[in-house]
């Protein structure tokens, strides 16, 4: 089988096909995940809802406060035997489910529904350096800890 040339936008040899780098006015082709037909990084590009919004509040503060972009928060109803804290033990029935970030940790909170007072969940707390990882860890918290029928 013979070889194959590898050819950028332009139909010239791509750089790693051992051929002259593209110019710099070349076109870069369409983007697929992150990636250009001619290897170059693509533009940024605006992708407005490419994401989850898990009970974002538009124009709240910033910096962890609660309803803030650094938290969700969640009803849910704990299952057999309630969500653990540290400050008061297990809580059971109709809770609030609050998914902080600040500093580079996620925190895991439960309030009975409507209280005012905010409870850790033993062992709810970890590193997470990339804050768009919020949305999953909430609806992960919220998939294990809500359990309405038992």
């Amino acid at each position: 089988m013979g070889e194959q040339t590898v050819t950028g936008p332009d139909a010239t040899p791509a750089p790693e096909a051992g051929g002259a780098p593209a110019p710099e006015s070349a076109p870069a082709g369409p983007a697929s995940a992150g990636m250009t037909a001619d290897g170059r990084q693509p533009a940024p590009a605006d992708v407005a809802g490419a994401g989850m919004t898990a009970d974002a509040v538009p124009g709240a503060p910033a910096g962890g406060a609660p309803g803030g972009p650094a938290d969700r928060t969640a009803d849910i109803t704990a299952g057999p035997g309630g969500v653990m804290t540290d400050e008061v033990g297990v809580v059971t029935g109709e809770l609030t489910l609050r998914t902080e970030h600040a500093d580079g940790r996620v925190t895991l909170r439960v309030q009975y529904k409507d209280a005012d007072e905010w409870y850790a969940v033993t062992d709810g707390s970890a590193p997470l350096a990339d804050p768009a990882a919020l949305d999953a860890v909430h609806t992960i918290a919220v998939g294990l800890l809500n359990r309405p029928e038992g």
